[in-house]
Parts: structure tokens; C-alpha cells; sequence
């Protein structure tokens, strides 16, 4: 990358600073899941989740080489180094879906032709394209992640709570990549692209709606106003992402300030 197009580059130095900050508030709420609370669910629900859980967990648990691998190319060490925070976040969203599978006697998932796809796909293609396939998979799933913070098993919603406070954030996290990496792109080209993602972005919501459908329904969500939700989230993001709307400040949607606050409360921090 030449030195005029680094100028370019937002500073994710301040990203860095986030993923540092949050292990605090992280461990605080991971000291609150009661993991040795009884689940009461229905045997069919319990059965359903798990299911579920299975391909998220497996989703989460890469090591993000092809995407660093990709991002090196930037010579942008500030964001190589969140990056690496970025995916240590995502395993320890998959070692705390583990923690349930484990706890309902379910077996983790060694592969599934979802996460596949998604895999093929990421490889195919260039940086750009990784974090948007990253932006819809964690726009579309917060609807469902949600819907499990409402689960009336405390570990599961205390698992649910804690993914989500992170995913916020995730969100935030891809949209400032692909805001600098759109940033000296024509419009036209940010429009095309923008379509495109919106294309994916359908076929993964029917997606989960399909796959998670019993899941979703254990937790009181017709997988019908997951989609439509699922869509309306990452509806929201594609404006800011993609460069063809009004801009949020760069960082995380919180100062270091708030964070810590909110870290010291053991509760979540406060969005813009």
C-alpha cells in the first residue's frame, strides 16, 4: 500500500484500545452466567437450541488466518492488531456456546454446509468482501441472538446477553473497515456493491430462518419477523457501510471513558 493511500486509513489504533478495554467487562460477565442452574426447558426446545447452537458455535471457532492474511496487505498494523482481538472475541463466543452444548449433553458440530459455503466464499474473495460477508452474517443474526437473551434458561440468556454486547460492537467494528475500504471508491461502484451485499444478505436470512426455524420457535420468535428484522438490522448498517449515507463518529459506539464505567458495573455500556 502506498504511503498516499495509507493516509487515507482512518486510525483503528482506537479499536485496539476498545478490544483491550473490554476484557475487563467481559470477564465480569461471564462471572455472572450461572452454569450450574438446572435447565428446565422442554425436552424439544432443549433439543432445538442445541441444534442451533451447533452451527453457531462452529461458525465462531475459526482462526481468521484468510482474512488476517488479507488485511496484512493493507500495511495497516493498527488494524492487524484489532483484528486479532476481533477473532479472539469470536472463539470465546464459541467456547461459551460449547459451555451450553456441553451442558445439554450435545456433541459440537466438526463441520456443516453453511459454515462451508461461508468459508468457500470468504476465501474466494478479496478483503472487502470478507468483511461484508462478517457484517451480514452478525447483522442478521442479532435478531436471534436477542430472542436467546429473552430465553427463560438463565444460561442461556446470560450466554446470549454477553454475545450481544460484543456483536454491537462487531458491527461497528466491520462497518469502519468498510468505510475505509470504500472510501476512494466511486460511488456507482459503492452503489453495486451495496446491491450485492443486499442480495447475500437475503439469501443468509432465509437461511437462518430456515435452519434455526425450531429453534427460533422454542424461543418465541416466528421465523417469519426474525427475517424481516433480520433484513431491517443490516438495512441500518449498509447506509454508513457502504458510504451512501450519513456517517457515525469512527470507533466503538461508546468512549473508553463509558466503557470502563460500565465494565466496573458488570452491566452493559450505553450506545450512541
Amino acid at each position: 500500500m502506498s504511503t498516499s493511500n495509507q493516509m487515507h486509513r482512518p486510525d483503528f489504533g482506537v479499536w485496539e484500545k476498545y478490544f483491550d478495554a473490554n476484557l475487563e467487562r467481559q470477564a465480569r460477565l461471564d462471572a455472572r452466567i450461572p452454569w450450574a442452574t438446572p435447565s428446565h426447558l422442554p425436552p424439544a426446545d432443549v433439543v432445538a437450541i442445541a441444534r442451533s447452537l451447533q452451527r453457531f458455535e462452529l461458525g465462531e471457532s475459526g482462526e481468521g488466518e484468510g482474512l488476517r492474511s488479507k488485511a496484512r496487505r493493507l500495511n495497516d498494523a493498527a488494524y492487524d492488531r484489532a483484528l486479532v482481538r476481533f477473532v479472539a472475541e469470536e472463539q470465546k463466543h464459541s467456547a461459551l456456546f460449547a459451555g451450553v452444548l456441553a451442558r445439554f449433553g450435545a456433541e459440537r458440530l466438526t463441520s456443516h454446509w453453511s459454515d462451508a459455503v461461508f468459508v468457500v466464499l470468504r476465501r474466494l474473495l478479496g478483503l472487502r468482501t470478507e468483511v461484508t460477508l462478517f457484517l451480514i452474517a452478525e447483522t442478521t443474526a442479532m435478531e436471534y441472538f436477542g430472542a436467546l437473551g429473552r430465553s427463560s434458561d438463565p444460561v442461556i440468556e446470560g450466554v446470549a446477553r454477553r454475545v450481544l454486547t460484543d456483536e454491537v460492537e462487531h458491527v461497528r467494528f466491520q462497518i469502519d473497515q468498510l468505510r475505509a475500504g470504500f472510501a476512494r471508491t466511486p460511488q456507482v461502484g459503492r452503489m453495486l456493491a451495496a446491491g450485492a451485499a443486499w442480495v447475500v444478505a437475503v439469501g443468509a436470512a432465509t437461511v437462518l430462518a430456515v435452519d434455526h426455524g425450531a429453534a427460533m420457535r422454542a424461543l418465541g420468535l416466528h421465523p417469519a419477523v426474525f427475517w424481516r428484522r433480520a433484513l431491517a438490522q443490516f438495512g441500518r448498517a449498509v447506509p454508513e457501510a457502504f458510504g451512501l449515507g450519513p456517517a457515525a463518529p469512527f470507533g466503538p459506539s461508546v468512549t473508553l471513558h463509558e466503557y470502563a464505567e460500565a465494565a466496573a458495573e458488570g452491566g452493559q455500556a450505553p450506545g450512541r
